[in-house]
């Protein structure tokens, strides 16, 4: 067994972390870029606690090729030190692209996967500190940015270990204002990030481990912190769930679901946990009959059936019996079909084909066909 393994140099957790990141800056550099959401009345109390003003770089929206190229020439022409990202996963992403993206010069798509050559990075990165202030995308651990490509409709990811943050400070008591809906999308993100990482064809023990440990947390505590915003004890379980997601997949690969998740936001604003949520039990069905149909043997049908097991408590029951689990749960928390969330039957063959495509893909457990996709997108429908 060969593998590597990469994550942010310091990872703090506490509630009331938050309080500590001006300082944290300082250690970094003396001019801030502050990375921010939609909302800058959310944040201004850590625009306020820095000793001089730091540059503001708002994410109103996902971060597109378009936004990033004038971003990172902002943050050039403040001879900005240090990234501080707050926010969901796209703020995030976009304080890791715009790290990386400050010190290396080329054009974007020389950077991007798929659409672009995939260049490697020659420069290090700026320091970043990352400070979700959602629980679901990992992207506070994670070696990519995740950005729209204006121009061929669909997102793909500018990628190295050398964008993994350098401190990522998770305080949980920034989650306790998530509403219903975005609980549920970030959540559900996080368990299908979990879920294919450990059953993805480049899973390691370091990995498998996080893995477990996220499954069962998520299992136990995503339905209450929806019931409950102020459960601070779920809101803690689904933050260290979010956490060991993004660990593992930034040293694992994920699936099928993510696969057709980078079309499907690229054409569809459909928020990506909501996208996730729809796919992840008819993606499991689908892996479980292709293995059992091309792969008896694969050790990966008992890894499926440990995550029914883990997700129910029950140790009587089989590997589909975790999809029909989860199904349920997003029944239970009104994640939208397919058709709920815009996506048209029209579209199928062209989203099955570009899913083929991406790397995520590339991590699924087994190699799934056309008509296999296909399948998919409709029983998701």
């Amino acid at each position: 067994m060969n593998f590597e393994f990469s994550t942010a140099h310091r990872i703090i957790f506490k509630q009331g972390a938050s309080q500590q990141i001006p300082a944290l800056a300082a250690q970094f550099g003396e001019r801030p870029c502050l990375v921010i959401g939609s909302n800058p009345n959310r944040t201004a109390w850590l625009r306020d606690a820095f000793n001089e003003p730091p540059l503001i770089i708002q994410m109103a929206t996902e971060p597109d090729t378009d936004s990033m190229v004038k971003a990172v020439a902002a943050v050039r022409d403040g001879n900005c030190d240090v990234v501080v990202a707050l926010g969901g996963g796209s703020v995030l992403d976009t304080g890791k692209v715009l790290s990386a993206l400050a010190t290396n010069k080329k054009d974007i798509f020389e950077y991007l996967e798929v659409v672009g050559r995939g260049t490697p990075l020659t420069n290090p990165p700026l320091p970043m500190i990352a400070v979700p202030t959602t629980a679901g995308t990992g992207s506070e651990v994670t070696a990519n940015g995740v950005l729209l490509s204006n121009k061929h409709g669909v997102k793909v990811s500018l990628r190295s270990s050398e964008m993994i943050p350098n401190i990522s400070v998770i305080d949980p008591e920034l989650t306790l204002s998530m509403p219903h809906s975005v609980t549920a999308s970030t959540g559900m993100d996080a368990l299908t990030q979990l879920i294919e990482a450990y059953v993805s064809n480049k899973s390691n023990p370091i990995t498998d481990a996080l893995c477990r440990e996220g499954i069962m947390r998520a299992a136990t505590s995503l339905h209450a912190a929806c019931e409950d915003g102020k459960n601070i004890a779920a809101r803690e379980d689904m933050c260290i769930a979010s956490l060991f997601s993004g660990i593992a997949l930034a040293n694992a690969k994920l699936g099928a679901v993510h696969g057709f998740a980078a079309p499907m936001g690229g054409e569809f604003k459909a928020p990506h946990g909501m996208i996730c949520a729809s796919l992840l039990p008819h993606v499991i069905r689908a892996n479980i009959q292709a293995l059992r149909l091309r792969t008896p043997e694969s050790s990966t049908l008992f890894r499926y059936t440990e995550i029914a097991v883990m997700l129910t408590g029950d140790v009587t029951n089989e590997a589909e019996d975790g999809a029909d689990w989860i199904q349920n749960l997003c029944s239970e928390l009104g994640i939208p079909s397919l058709a709920g969330l815009g996506v048209p039957s029209k579209d199928f063959d062209k989203l099955a084909q570009k899913a083929a495509q991406t790397s995520s893909m590339k991590g699924n457990p087994i190699e799934l066909t056309h008509e296999e996709l296909i399948k998919i997108l409709e029983s998701a429908a």
